[in-house]
């Protein structure tokens, strides 16, 4: 069997059904803030996966720095490598502001996130040293994982017994190699919306020898008194040794950071590959990162705003009986039991008959027989809109349990 025999194997339903030429989106253009509605083949819907948490996608500031940094500088600039041509006072004072904000020494602008991460773990450890990893990382922590040559264990998901053990195996490598160990969880989990927790894995510090690497894509701009990331959030932010953040998320833009000490900062910043031999980031992003940056510091209104929707949101689908999880973040989970066929025609159901779109996951990203609808919440969303999707979800709920999907009879557009 070939490459194309098994990728045509491995599509299964799920390939064959939700392929991207099936539709897309069209974006509104608004003159003020972007609402969550989009135009799928031309009928309005209400979008619950949009990766806009506080609202600034479309922003009128925002819009105004993009708008003259493109014209002042094009697209093109700088021509090159941060480490050749590719440098900038505005690349080094966004990466300063980064720094203080999170609570760091200094800070390192990446051009992409996952690319980013994968990197990371690729430059900070050898083959002597081991990485311990939360069972639930995401794919960017995986992929960085495997490119390691060393020992890595896996420990179960935000367990702390586990962990211990991993760290007692860990630890007894090492001190025959004379590497270190480095752990790496989340700040918040993507998909559960469980915040990983930050302040008992670094209570470990006091009985094992490690550093602590916290992907905190979810978390940065939503967690924490200031927004500045779940480490302040749970008080934890002296014992982050590494700390990484997107700027796809609450930022609504590109690429992403690493902050920690200036010698490591230093270290990453002269010896991450995916960034050597990289193009800088535009100048009409980190023009516009500075003003996203200025507005998520000036306007925490914008993170109680997005904490209403979500808490509104999680109250109401918990208050109807349905099962979102142990998130503690605004990530919104809701799990239901069906198979592959019942998700792909709920979906469908809500896009053609409610106008609501949102993001399904399936195996084998989460056990067979479960379904989960995922909705990020944002500060443009409205509580009308929570009360539409909440009512939407109880009648689609209904059709599941009567088996209705599967005779294919609540689907009709």
């Amino acid at each position: 069997m070939d490459i194309f025999d098994k990728i045509a194997k491995n599509m299964g339903p799920l390939g064959q059904h939700q392929k991207w030429s099936h539709g897309y989106f069209s974006f509104p253009k608004l003159e003020g803030e972007i609402a969550p509605h989009m135009k799928f083949r031309g009928k309005e819907h209400l979008v619950w996966s949009l990766n806009n948490y506080l609202g600034l996608a479309n922003h009128p500031e925002v819009r105004e720095a993009d708008a003259k940094a493109a014209a002042d500088y094009g697209m093109a600039y700088p021509m090159g490598a941060r480490m050749m041509s590719g440098n900038s006072n505005n690349h080094e004072e966004l990466e300063k502001q980064l720094a203080e904000f999170t609570g760091f020494q200094d800070a390192f602008l990446l051009n992409y996130g996952y690319q980013g991460m994968v990197s990371i773990i690729d430059t900070l450890v050898d083959r002597n040293d081991v990485i311990v990893y939360d069972a639930e990382s995401h794919a960017c922590i995986i992929d960085g994982v495997r490119l390691h040559m060393g020992k890595r264990f896996v420990y179960q998901h935000n367990d702390m017994d586990s962990l211990r053990k991993q760290l007692e195996r860990a630890t007894k490598l090492t001190e025959q190699s004379g590497g270190g160990i480095l752990v790496i969880t989340e700040g918040v989990f993507g998909m559960s919306g469980a915040q990983g927790k930050i302040s008992e894995v670094v209570a470990l510090k006091s009985e094992f020898n490690f550093r602590l690497l916290i992907d905190d894509a979810h978390g940065f701009g939503t967690m924490g008194k200031t927004g500045a990331g779940t480490h302040e959030h749970q008080n934890s932010i002296a014992g982050v040794d590494v700390y990484f953040g997107t700027f796809a998320k609450s930022m609504a833009g590109i690429g992403a950071f690493v902050a920690s000490t200036e010698e490591i900062t230093n270290y990453l910043r002269y010896n991450m590959r995916s960034q050597t031999f990289a193009k800088s980031l535009p100048m009409p992003m980190v023009m516009g990162l500075l003003k996203r940056l200025e507005l998520l510091k000036s306007k925490p209104e914008l993170k109680d705003k997005l904490w209403t929707i979500a808490t509104a949101l999680q109250k109401g689908l918990r208050e109807r009986g349905f099962d979102i999880g142990n998130t503690n973040s605004v990530v919104t989970p809701v799990f239901l039991k069906g198979e592959l066929s019942d998700a792909t025609a709920i979906t469908m159901d809500l896009r053609e008959n409610y106008g609501i779109f949102c993001s399904i996951v399936v195996y084998p990203v989460i056990p067979k027989g479960l379904i989960m609808l995922r909705l990020i919440p944002t500060a443009m969303h409205t509580l009308e809109d929570v009360e539409r999707t909440l009512n939407a979800f109880s009648e689609v709920g209904d059709k599941l349990n009567k088996g209705l999907y599967k005779e294919k009879k609540a689907v009709e557009a």
